[in-house]
């Protein structure tokens, strides 16, 4: 994976490639699917959400820049998949998720693996995590209709949030790092197709009818 899917295709840090040759992605896919961990798209995680693909997944921590001290927060957590490559990456990571079932899968998993420094939160990601903010770094995994305002707010000084933005269909990778207390700068990494990012600042979160 690491060197068809990602060397070849402009991921070139070196710490991101030893981070995705260091985590098992087959450990976070359902057993169902393993024999399709590593290919190169997303799969099905349950509740109708998917584990990213792992290019995607790359090209936003490389996008981050992390060097290791950094203290990090991320939106969806899904099967703790990115989670554990962030926690390969950064000092420490709150991640948020707001389907209990995976929540509880990601926590187990990543436990299993004993990856210490990534903490697992039930909550609206959209609204970010306020108890551990200020972030370095902020990457989110589901297509936001824009850049949630919470998550603005939380970045420090100098900090860099990746998400995607756009329809519920297709979006844009944006890259946003915060320049000062009002002011923002913005960076196009290409086109990407997401799950919508629900909650307070996101999309309308789907009706159980």
């Amino acid at each position: 994976m690491v060197t068809e899917q990602l060397r070849r295709r402009e991921i070139s840090d070196p710490r991101v490639l030893a981070a995705f040759a260091t985590i098992p992605r087959d450990r976070f896919v359902p057993a169902s699917l393993v024999e399709r961990a590593y290919e190169d798209g997303p799969l099905p995680i349950g509740a109708g959400q998917t584990i990213s693909q792992p290019f995607v997944v790359a090209i936003t921590m490389q996008a981050l820049g992390l060097v290791g001290h950094e203290h990090v927060l991320e939106i969806g957590t899904g099967s703790g998949y990115a989670a554990a490559i962030l926690g390969m990456l950064a000092h420490d990571v709150d991640s948020v998720e707001r389907i209990d079932d995976l929540a509880a899968a990601a926590e187990a998993t990543l436990a299993e693996l004993e990856i210490r420094n990534v903490r697992v939160h039930r909550g609206d990601g959209t609204l970010g995590w306020p108890p551990g903010a200020p972030y370095d770094a902020i990457a989110v995994a589901a297509g936001a209709p824009a850049p949630p305002p919470a998550l603005l707010a939380q970045l420090a000084l100098g900090g860099r949030l990746v998400v995607p933005t756009g329809s519920a269909d297709w979006q844009r990778l944006i890259r946003i790092t915060r320049r000062s207390e009002v002011d923002y700068s913005e960076e196009d990494l290409g086109e990407v197709r997401f799950v919508p990012l629900v909650g307070a600042q996101g999309w309308p979160v789907p009706s159980s009818r």
